[in-house]
Order: structure tokens, then sequence, then C-alpha cells
């Protein structure tokens, strides 16, 4: 018997409801819902076969296939948590990743190497087959608990370790159940998948369709960067990306006028939005609200939104020039500290409710486990001995009160977001420190425009610039991996005796 409180039950019954109805094209394939639970039930025997037990975590190295979409439904069915793993990440990234989620199993497509993930046993699996997969025996899914874990998605660390976020299938069906509704997804709905598996958008993507008799439509990597012409090749109704494909968009010239007229919804998150941006895109997708979404990986995908009026002439103005983040998803409370924790107009944006997660997975990680709620440096209450779900994420995010709604100003450390991926410097230092030959190292982030922000390294030491170069695209994602590696004789101090990140930023960027 179906639980009820999980994302794969509600995919069950769009499957026993819209059985004919395409819920998933991706590449030159087509998938019913009946064939991509069919798909997803195969997958989930084997699973089972392999001894994948309810509560164990399996990952899923695949990407934009059929085995990728399969396969996020299978481990769920199987009782398991999904732990997305990137075929682009180097192997040493994915094995740290599958060593600290302590994965049983990974689920693969056909094309992957054992090198690329060190975890016994991967399990193959070939979209031609998947594809086409006849029904099987009965595969009843195991029936899960709110409580227990979705899926564990690992971001930067600044200590040097990728720290794994746990997400429970109570957050993310709160999360879903909010956001098709308020975006009125149903069957015709044809939704956008631009995210990786391994960037928490992709949840709202899947399950927002799939939940609904929707269809996901995933573009190739080639398709995502001419996003006007894959809205239109694939009559897309929800677009859902990162702000920056808007200025890529602009940069080939796409957003002309009635660009995009198949648009109804337009969705952006990950990086600022800003008000020329979405200027440009309104442009081109006439028909088609323009929604800025916030929110952390820790609040479930996205907790705030701001929907910019129909009529430009009413679209407020701010003094960074970024459309506000908004407000809080309904159920979820939110308060703006000061840097003595105190209520204030402007300050650090906390948030609690249906879609704060529980915690880091390592109680060892850098900003602690909610397992002692009271690290002030993760959770925040505001009254001694609360309940659990009392207390109060803190993002880490500045903000302030704008016209009655929130506005994004930065960070408060040096977390910064690249391509929508959020990059804590320290974790990039400290690889870079972990080299021969090494003996300091600073990672700035560069603006080169209001939309277009690049990473720099600078060291000290006698390693060889190219070398240091290559052995971090060996650890990091490419998207982590700065753009230059300068040696310095000495990093230069401010007055305090500290490091000073402005001078660095300012000599890398003169000698680019």
């Amino acid at each position: 018997m179906a639980s009820h409180h999980a994302v794969h039950d509600h995919f069950r019954r769009a499957a026993l409801s819209h059985p004919k109805h395409e819920a998933l094209r991706t590449g030159p394939y087509r998938l019913t819902y009946a064939q991509l639970q069919t798909a997803a039930e195969h997958i989930a025997r084997m699973l089972r076969a392999e001894g994948v037990l309810p509560g164990a975590r399996a990952g899923l190295l695949a990407d934009r296939t059929v085995t990728s979409y399969a396969g996020y439904l299978a481990i769920q069915m199987a009782g398991a948590t999904v732990v997305p793993l990137n075929p682009a990440f180097p192997p040493a990234r994915n094995a740290a990743i599958a060593s600290a989620a302590d994965l049983v199993a990974v689920v693969a497509d056909d094309t992957a190497s054992d090198e690329q993930c060190s975890v016994t046993p991967v399990i193959h699996f070939s979209s031609d087959f998947l594809s086409t997969a006849a029904l099987g025996d009965p595969f009843l899914p195991v029936p899960v608990h709110p409580d227990d874990y979705a899926y564990i998605l690992f971001t930067s660390g600044s200590t040097g370790t990728p720290k794994g976020v746990p997400i429970r299938h109570r957050n993310v069906t709160a999360y879903v159940q909010h956001m098709r509704e308020r975006y009125r997804i149903g069957p015709g709905s044809r939704i956008s998948q631009t995210f990786d598996l391994t960037f928490d958008p992709s949840v709202f993507d899947m399950f927002s369709a799939w939940t609904t008799g929707a269809t996901l439509v995933v573009p190739s990597r080639e398709d995502v960067l001419d996003p006007v012409r894959f809205v239109n090749d694939q009559a897309l109704s929800h677009w859902f990306s990162v702000p920056s494909l808007i200025s890529l968009a602009s940069r080939l010239r796409r957003l002309t006028p009635s660009a995009m007229p198949s648009l109804r919804h337009s969705l952006f998150a990950g990086e600022a939005l800003t008000l020329n941006q979405a200027r440009m895109w309104q442009t081109a997708a006439p028909h088609s609200e323009i929604v800025n979404l916030y929110g952390p990986t820790e609040m479930t995908v996205t907790c705030t939104e701001y929907r910019l009026p129909i009529d430009p002439a009413a679209w407020p103005v701010t003094p960074n020039g970024t459309v506000p983040i908004g407000t809080p998803h309904p159920g979820h409370d939110i308060a703006i500290l000061d840097g003595h924790l105190r209520r204030a107009h402007e300050g650090e944006l906390v948030i609690r409710g249906p879609q704060r997660f529980p915690g880091y997975l390592d109680p060892n990680a850098d900003t602690g486990h909610f397992a002692d709620p009271g690290n002030a440096r993760t959770f925040r209450s505001q009254g001694h001995d609360a309940p659990d779900d009392h207390w109060y994420y803190r993002t880490g995010d500045r903000v302030r009160w704008h016209d009655g709604v929130l506005l994004h100003l930065g960070r408060l450390d040096e977390q910064v977001k690249i391509h929508g991926y959020r990059v804590e410097l320290g974790e990039i230092e400290a690889a870079l420190r972990d080299q021969p030959g090494v003996h300091a190292a600073i990672v700035v982030s560069v603006e080169l425009s209001n939309t277009r922000t690049e990473l720099r390294a600078a060291y000290v030491g006698e390693a060889d610039s190219s070398t240091a170069c290559e052995l971090l695209r060996q650890r990091l994602p490419a998207y982590m991996v700065p753009s230059t590696v300068t040696r310095l004789d000495a990093l230069p101090l401010n007055a305090n005796g500290k490091v000073d990140r402005r001078a660095i930023a300012a000599t890398l960027n003169s000698d680019a």
C-alpha cells in the first residue's frame, strides 16, 4: 500500500490516471507514463536483487538519459535515498561523495565507466533497453515515512570537503504541492529540465511534472546554449533556468519580440535576476509571467518568490538593479537578524517551515549537524528549549525589506555563485593548498559584469602554475576551477595583518 508521503507515490497515481500521456522526452526517447513506470520498476527490482534495503543510500551516475530519470524514481521506489553523482565531475569528487554518503550501490548509464565511481556494485542500464522494457512482476514500492530522506545533495564546503544536505520526503512533498498549484501545472504542460541532477532545481522540474501528468522535456547540453530555439522546437509552457541563460540568449540576438509565444511561466533561480535581464526575456515571451525564485539547498530548492507585474511600468526600482526575491512560501516564517542576532531591517535572512532540512549529513561538516541545534552557525532559535521545527536556518544571505518584499544584497561570507552552483572559496583554497609546493593560497571572485563572475586564484610557493591548475581539474568540478592560477612572491596583508582579498582581486584583475 502506498504511503502517499513520497513524491514517487504521487508519480504512480499520475501514471495510473494518465498512462498514455508523455512523461519524458530526452534525446531520441519519448516515454509515456506507463513506460517510465515500467522502466523505473525494472531498475527498482534490480536494486532489490542487489540487496539495496530501505533506508540505504544509492548513487545515480547518469546525465540527461532515460536511466537518469527512471533511476531517480527507482531508487526511491526501493525505499532508498537518491544521491546524484555527476559524470562530468572528476572521479575523485564522485568518490569523495560516495564515501561520505556511504553508498551501497550506484545506478549508472551503460556508457559510464567503473572508474567514475568507486562504489560496488555499479549497475549499468541502457536507455535503449529501458525505453522498451516490458512489464515484469508487479513491484510494490517500499512505504516511506515522512521523515525518511528522499535525496542527499552535496554542496561546496568551506573546509575543503563537500557537505551533504539531506532532504526529507516531507520537505519535498510540501514544496512540490505548493509549486505545481502555484504555476498551474497539469496534463498538457511542457516543462523544461535545464538543470543537472546534482543541482536541486531539477527536483522542481521532475516532480512538478510527474505528479500532475505533465511532460518533462530535457534539452541536450547544446540545446541549453540556445534556449529560444529549444523553447520553440518543444513548444514549452514552463521554463526554469539560471538567469545567465538570458544573457546568453541576448548575446545570440535571440530575444526578439514575441520570439517565444508558447511560454506561460518563466522561472529563474540560482543567481541574481537583474531587472534588465527580466525586461529582455519579457520582450521575447510576452505571454509569460516572470518569477524570481530564491532558496538555499537546505530549504528544499526554493522558499521565496517574487512575480513581476505584467505591466513593466509597475516593476519595482531597486538600488542594485535586481528583481526582489519576494516573500516566503506559505507556512514559512522568516526573520532578518543583525550582527548581534537581533531582528533588523537589514541583515542575515533566517527561515523555518515545512521545507527546512534537518541538518547536515556529516556532524563534522563545517557548519555542524542538527543533532546539535545549539550550533548558532547553522540554526537559530527565538527561544530556549524550542522544538526542532522552531529553529530557523541561517542562510548567510544579506537581505533587506524593500517596499514590503525581500531584496537580496549578497553574501555575508566568502560563498559565491558560479553558473547557479554555490561555491565556497575555502574549498578551492584547501584543494590548492593540498598540492606539493603550495604554501598559501587565496581564491577571489571577480565580477566582469552584472551577470558574469569569474574565479581567480593566487598562491605562494614553488609549484608550477599550469600543474597546479591541472591538479585542481582532477579534484574539482569544472565550474569550481579558477580561470587563472597565479604565483605570487607573497600574499598582501591589510592593516589588521589579514590577507587582503581586495588587493589580490585587483592584482589578478589587472593581470588578466
